[in-house]
């Protein structure tokens, strides 16, 4: 080669070099991933707009606004999710639901929030309704042991976990729910732990649970995240069933939370837990709370019913793997029903509401005016009373003498306008469903006039008062002024006053009977013998008496 040729050589490679250097070096990922969370609480099977109080929400301006709906939650659930989003929950997305869900065991609302791409979600206490191996079918597929298959065909099983890391074996200790699981997104791994109250075997039937124990949320928080660290997780979120009271009117993301059981847990569980998102007491809020490391940690509820999304926007460091709390960021969406309701989500709704018309809309009685869950002031409502009728209606044959209902079980009330077109003053067998939703068992237990004086002084409780709903066999007189455990006096069954020593048939269903929200000396009683559904009770108790009118609100005396 030529000197010329070798020069002329040399500046052309030069100046490649040149070039390439000029070029910008390529972009390498970011120092952090960018995660958004869309949450969902209590949704409680309502795939049609809930109605009433239960319809409306109060939104960022103050303003009380219709809300919920399947249709409404799925078209705010696109319009803000992102390509880095995943949908979690946080328990009692089924169980107390209507009947569109109930009729089949709460198949169509799993389906549906598997169409909305939860991915895992926190057991709920409402989730063992009917029972822990119900719960584990619902999971994992089959067609109901009793009922059979939907008109859908066999159930494949939910397309997301549940999960509960506090609830175990009583035998063993050993996990019964999956505890905890992770999630890929945007390249970076999230932990889910899911927890539910503690208080679960108080508000539930014993029944369906049997077997179960319900441990700490905290200490089985911290089970959790050890579990997970070990698998080199270091960014965590906590969905509970468990969270704090709010005040009346509170805007989606204000933080006035009353601290209690969620503050608590929000407050106390491992440091590595960059979030806690709540449910159970149905409140709005959005709160950053400290951990035991003193770093913030964002705390939220969004409501219940499907009014309510929860948006949680965080940053996770590449390298490290963990959350930069400085860039947890959250917004409680109301869903709203000024927004085009999701087609896909309506046809599935429709179909759902096709399927069960036919229950739903025959007519089972009448009656004269509505029957309320409005109480007087001793505590005593209409519709609660003409439960408990019906109830001991449908156990003197084995002897009941008189009912007691539980208030938290009668779910909504009775209207006598017309919801469609039976006619004002029908009651349908849809609108008597959601009164009592539980298909709890009726029983009769034995008490005696001791145990039945000990029993409604448990009406009070260091969390409020629960008001036992009593049958026209039963007077008493209740004294708020005097101390919890004196407070009822009075006591009369057929008008005679109770006899300490003597024993006296009481029916209730099995919730109450198993010792539910604290009435434990129902488990003291004798010679338990079982009966109807009380939804069967209570449909029966319409055809044998309507027209049924309000009752006066005499049973119990005193404020």
């Amino acid at each position: 080669m030529t000197r010329r040729r070798i020069i002329l050589a040399c500046a052309t490679a030069a100046a490649a070099a040149v070039a390439v250097a000029a070029q910008p070096a390529a972009a390498g990922p970011a120092p952090t991933a960018s995660v958004r969370l869309l949450s969902l609480n209590d949704f409680h099977g309502n795939l049609e707009p809930p109605s009433g109080g239960s319809g409306t929400a109060i939104d960022e301006n103050g303003a009380s606004v219709p809300a919920g709906g399947a249709a409404y939650v799925a078209t705010h659930l696109k319009r803000l999710a992102n390509r880095d989003t995943l949908t979690v929950a946080q328990g009692d997305m089924i169980g107390g639901t209507p009947l569109i869900s109930a009729a089949y065991h709460d198949e169509p609302t799993v389906e549906f929030l598997g169409k909305v791409g939860v991915t895992a979600s926190a057991v709920g206490n409402h989730e063992f309704d009917e029972g822990y191996r119900e719960l584990q079918r619902i999971q994992n597929g089959g067609c109901h042991p009793v009922d059979g298959c939907s008109p859908a065909g066999e159930w494949k099983g939910a397309k997301f976990d549940y999960l509960g890391a506090n609830v175990l074996t009583e035998q063993d200790k050993k996990p019964a729910v999956k505890p905890w699981t992770i999630r890929k997104i945007n390249g970076v791994r999230v932990g889910f732990i899911g927890l539910v109250t503690k208080t679960t075997p108080s508000i539930v039937s014993a029944d369906g649970i049997k077997g179960l124990t319900f441990d700490d949320e905290v200490a089985s928080a911290d089970r959790a995240a050890k579990e997970l660290k070990k698998r080199g997780v270091r960014s965590m979120v906590v969905l509970v069933h468990e969270g704090d009271q709010t005040p009346a009117g509170q805007r989606p993301d204000a933080c006035g939370v009353v601290p209690g059981a969620g503050t608590r847990i929000a407050k106390d569980a491992d440091p590595e837990i960059d979030a806690v998102l709540s449910g159970h007491t149905h409140q709005q809020y959005m709160c950053s709370v400290t951990d035991p490391a003193g770093r913030p940690r964002l705390y939220s509820s969004g409501s219940s019913f499907g009014r309510v999304v929860s948006q949680v926007d965080f940053k996770v460091d590449r390298r490290s793997g963990d959350v930069v709390r400085s860039s947890l960021k959250g917004d409680n969406h109301v869903v709203t029903r000024d927004v085009p309701a999701d087609p896909s989500t309506e046809r599935f709704v429709q179909t759902w509401k096709d399927r069960v018309s036919a229950i739903a809309n025959k007519p089972i009685g009448n009656i004269t005016a509505d029957l309320t869950r409005a109480a007087s002031p001793s505590g005593e409502t209409a519709l609660g009373d003409v439960i408990a009728d019906a109830q001991l209606a449908s156990m003197k044959e084995h002897g009941a003498r008189i009912a007691l209902m539980n208030p938290g079980g009668v779910r909504t009330d009775l209207v006598h306008k017309a919801s469609g077109s039976e006619g004002d003053g029908v009651v349908t067998y849809g609108e008597a469903f959601a009164v009592q939703p539980f298909n709890n068992v009726m029983g009769v237990v034995s008490l005696t006039g001791a145990q039945l004086d000990k029993l409604l002084e448990q009406q009070w409780t260091g969390s409020g008062e629960k008001i036992l709903q009593p049958s026209a066999t039963l007077r008493f007189t209740i004294d708020r002024s005097k101390p919890v455990g004196d407070r009822v006096s009075g006591i009369t069954v057929d008008g005679a006053a109770v006899d300490p020593a003597a024993a006296y048939k009481v029916a209730a269903n099995n919730f109450l009977l198993g010792g539910g929200d604290g009435f434990t000396t129902f488990t003291e009683g004798k010679d338990q013998v079982l009966g109807p559904i009380d939804l069967d009770a209570f449909v029966a108790y319409f055809g044998a008496n309507s027209p049924v009118a309000p009752p006066a609100l005499n049973r119990i005396s005193g404020q």
